[in-house]
């Protein structure tokens, strides 16, 4: 069994959403989760030996959502080493905007120049395709689950 704090960026509540999903998806898998929706960097600093879920959202034009830019903004100006922390990544997004996922792009790049490790690859759901983002999801998490 391992431990996942989920740190999530929401606007609108899509992300929330999504978090809540992917919580469940690991609970029923033995896992132990913590959701955060107004993350701090202390949320990891304080568990390191657990994995870290992002979820979020992109907002306006590539903009993080108000709620996880205190987290982002602890990142650049506290600089912490970050070296052994695991995480995954998975944003929301509309393809139609050049901006597409851009948020989540942002806080990836901002984790691994911490020395943190991403275990997958970033998912990145396009809101305005037919399939529901908890699908995707679903699908992405059960395959990163199964080769555990």
């Amino acid at each position: 069994m391992s431990h996942f704090t989920l740190l999530v960026g929401s606007t609108l509540g899509s992300a929330e959403d999504l978090a809540d999903e992917l919580a469940g998806i690991l609970q029923n898998h033995g896992h132990q989760t913590l959701i955060h929706t107004s993350p701090q960097l202390d949320h990891i600093l304080i568990r390191p030996d657990h994995y870290l879920l992002l979820v979020c959202s992109t907002h306006g034009a590539g903009d993080l959502p108000d709620n996880i830019q205190p987290f982002s903004l602890q990142l650049s100006e506290q600089e912490p080493d970050l070296t052994g922390l695991a995480y995954l990544a998975v944003g929301l997004g509309d393809s139609a905007y050049d901006t597409f996922c851009h948020a989540i792009e942002t806080l990836d790049q901002q984790l691994a120049a911490r020395g943190a490790r991403r275990i997958a690859d970033r998912l990145d759901i396009d809101v305005s395709q037919p399939d529901p983002p908890e699908v995707i999801a679903k699908k992405w998490l059960d395959l990163w689950l199964s080769h555990q």
